[in-house]
């Protein structure tokens, strides 16, 4: 009787480590590659933070180099040019996440009220393409449609209209960043709203439609409510991953724009950094970015846990 009430939980906190590891043993072979790649890529790299408090040498190696302590920090933050890079980072973040953000949301729902699973799957397609396009031929293609020679541009010739400068101009980059980031990425973020819409119970539809409730009151009181665990969600990682707005993005168009418009924190520990061979001061940026991105994560969690959602991870 006692292990018939016995919930799952309980009888799995039972069984031995080895019962479980013979029980998972497919699902933990499967991310071997991926523990692997981790370790390789995000984890081992770690140990080169060590630099930033350092004055490098390549040719001596970590272990001989000398330590100056904060002093590539000291300099860091008397540069000007590492504040303008910070105050473009947080300026294109801030845009991005008011103008990006729900964009992949909105789609989401719209494609969920598409009835037909034939032309669903069709604009689904269409809006992920863009995903797998590299940086280079995603601009090149707004190049060509945007840019002095472009399609538009050309249209308003024949016309005799003026031309339309968005492609060179540093005032209306984080505009024109920003329609990037949309029409690539958009797509491939609606693919975590579109699964959390299908866990939501169509009974709910069902019980509120049989009560009068219209398609807005549906999606008011049923599918924002089921998806707000979600956003909170992706919005914590969104916020966490706020100062990376896009490295390649922003090096291929610096010459056009400029470096006061299109240099950001991590094209500035590229510029000042790793180009001119001065690797400590590029560690010492790089280091700094992932600690206030750290306490973006912290506090945007702490601001999920305020509104009654998991977040990221529990209390």
């Amino acid at each position: 009787m006692s292990a018939a009430r016995s919930g799952p939980r309980e009888v799995s906190a039972r069984l031995s480590w080895r019962v479980r590891l013979r029980r998972d043993k497919s699902l933990l072979l499967m991310t071997v590659p991926t523990v692997v790649l981790l370790l390789l890529f995000n984890y081992a790299p770690l140990f080169g933070l060590v630099t930033a408090f350092q004055n490098y040498d390549p040719l001596v190696g970590v272990w001989h180099s000398d330590w100056v302590g904060f002093d590539q920090f000291t300099q860091l933050f008397g540069d000007p040019l590492f504040w303008e890079s910070m105050k473009n980072t947080l300026y294109l973040s801030f845009v991005q996440l008011v103008l990006f953000f729900p964009i992949p949301i909105a789609l989401a729902l719209l494609l969920n009220s598409v009835l037909s699973e034939r032309t669903r799957n069709f604009i689904q397609s269409v809006l992920y393409l863009p995903h797998f396009f590299s940086w280079v031929l995603a601009l090149t293609i707004f190049q060509q449609m945007l840019g002095g020679a472009g399609v538009v541009n050309q249209l308003l010739r024949q016309h005799g209209i003026g031309t339309w400068d968005i492609m060179t101009n540093p005032h209306t980059f984080a505009l024109l960043v920003t329609s990037q980031a949309i029409w690539k990425e958009a797509g491939w973020g609606i693919i975590v709203f579109l699964a959390a819409l299908s866990a939501i119970n169509t009974e709910l539809y069902e019980a509120a439609a049989a009560d009068g409730a219209g398609r807005w009151r549906r999606m008011w009181h049923i599918t924002l409510p089921g998806l707000r665990g979600v956003i909170m969600l992706m919005l914590v990682l969104r916020l966490g991953n706020a100062l990376s707005v896009g490295f390649e993005q922003f090096l291929i168009q610096r010459l056009a724009v400029g470096h006061d418009a299109a240099d950001v924190l991590d094209t500035f520990s590229f510029y000042y950094g790793i180009a001119t061979g001065n690797y400590s001061y590029g560690a010492a940026a790089g280091l700094f970015k992932s600690v206030v991105s750290l306490l973006l994560i912290w506090g945007a969690n702490r601001l999920a846990h305020a509104f009654g959602e998991d977040g990221l991870y529990r209390k």
